[in-house]
């Protein structure tokens, strides 16, 4: 499996400064981070690293989720996945830290039932890299099948 790059280049302090994200592998965008805006409740056109896991997780769940409800004889007509991701103080050491993912699926899926959808949604949670590479983090599922 290939090896995905991303580059940001930052200039001035945390305060004042900011920065861009360049999508290295994929050519897709730059996207502008600030350290205010990642804070702030309105991102005005700014990314920030949680929204960027979020993306991260959501797609990785999606791919592990399908996967799974098509070994289990279930036809994916359509996943609907968010990850929100949650930044906040660090008690043990002053700084921040990941506090939190909600992950929140509704499918319909065909040839299965509620209770095959269920398992392999919570499945897909404990096997997707993503949720692996995030195992510090409290990860929680919503999930809603759709007949």
């Amino acid at each position: 499996m290939p090896t995905r790059t991303a580059r940001t280049a930052w200039n001035g302090s945390l305060e004042a400064g900011g920065g861009q994200v360049e999508l290295t592998s994929s050519k897709v965008g730059t996207y502008d981070v600030s350290f205010p805006k990642r804070a702030a409740d309105d991102a005005d056109g700014t990314t920030s690293p949680e929204e960027l896991i979020a993306a991260a997780h959501s797609a990785c769940y999606a791919m592990q989720f399908s996967a799974l409800l098509g070994g289990a004889g279930g036809t994916v007509e359509q996943l609907d996945v968010k990850a929100d991701v949650s930044l906040g103080p660090d008690s043990s050491d002053g700084g921040f830290k990941l506090t939190g993912i909600v992950l929140t699926v509704e499918g319909e899926v065909s040839g299965i039932d509620e209770a095959t959808f269920l398992k392999a949604a919570e499945d897909a949670k404990a096997g997707c890299p993503v949720s692996k590479a995030l195992s510090g983090v409290e990860i929680t599922l919503n999930a809603t099948f759709v007949s």
